[in-house]
């Protein structure tokens, strides 16, 4: 997608996609993180984002998951919290518009970045304290949210809680995106032998950001089966298929074969 700062425009685009998805056998959909507004700044985010009780833009996503019996994911979208910040929420809704599950994403980026400003991103909003997995269908997903992705750890757990596919919406940033989606992406797939489904945000916004784009399906073995060439919003729909998820975590039994471990005491300086 290439979400701006108009929600009803935004939920018009992902009807249309999601509309174009089910057309083409889709049982499962995911749209990109910030799905419903891209905000400016946390001024125009608190104009515009509602609590998650009685918000009318999951009630249109539970319609459009009704209308077409899907399994429709709404990436994330911001939650208006009591304390004044922000969840960044993934929402799953069920073919009778049911909420399966929903997950907050974990990881904020909070960085001081040489030469430029410090970025604060748990200053707008409260990080979430749980891995979620729900079963859609035949197999069950692990959730995730962007920056996520750069945590093993998460997708560890959540492939021992069960998970054969994780979903990683997003809205990466063009210089990271160039150097690091691609790998990250099939780094988790291939560590946790599962399929990796990762919807982007990508092209110019209303905000001003500038997002990658290349929205990607990756299988078990780390191969990239689907993509979005590039950063135009579109479509694209591939078969999950649950033996690729067993053979390769019995080829490279990565998961039964860990281990806890201690770290290394940290030593004084100068013995050796």
């Amino acid at each position: 997608m290439r979400s701006g700062i108009e929600p009803e425009a935004n939920m018009d685009a992902l009807e249309a996609l999601a509309e174009e998805a089910a057309g083409q056998g889709a049982r499962y959909l995911l749209s990109p993180e910030v799905t419903v507004v891209f905000a400016e700044s946390r001024e125009q985010l608190a104009s515009i984002a509602g609590p998650y009780e009685g918000n009318p833009h999951l009630e249109r996503a539970a319609g459009i998951a009704r209308r077409h019996g899907v399994h429709l994911h709404v990436g994330s979208l911001a939650v208006a919290l009591p304390d004044g910040r922000f969840a960044n929420r993934s929402v799953l809704f069920s073919p009778d518009g049911r909420v399966e599950a929903t997950y907050d994403k974990i990881h904020l980026f909070d960085a001081t970045l040489a030469g430029l400003r410090d970025y604060r991103e748990s200053a707008t909003y409260r990080g979430g304290e749980r891995a979620v997995t729900a079963p859609v269908g035949d197999f069950t997903l692990g959730l995730a949210i962007c920056y996520d992705m750069r945590f093993p750890r998460l997708f560890n757990t959540l492939a021992k809680s069960g998970a054969q596919v994780m979903a990683v919406p997003a809205a990466f940033t063009v210089p990271t995106g160039e150097a690091h989606w691609h790998v990250l992406l099939r780094a988790r797939a291939i560590e946790t032998g599962s399929y990796v489904i990762a919807a982007a945000q990508g092209g110019h916004h209303a905000n001003g950001r500038a997002t990658y784009g290349h929205s990607l399906i990756v299988n078990p073995w780390g191969r990239i089966v689907a993509e979005v060439e590039g950063d135009a919003p579109g479509v694209i729909v591939a078969e999950v298929e649950l033996e690729k998820v067993a053979d390769a975590r019995a080829r490279i039994p990565v998961l039964a074969n860990e281990r806890d471990f201690a770290p290394d005491p940290v030593l004084p300086v100068g013995v050796i």
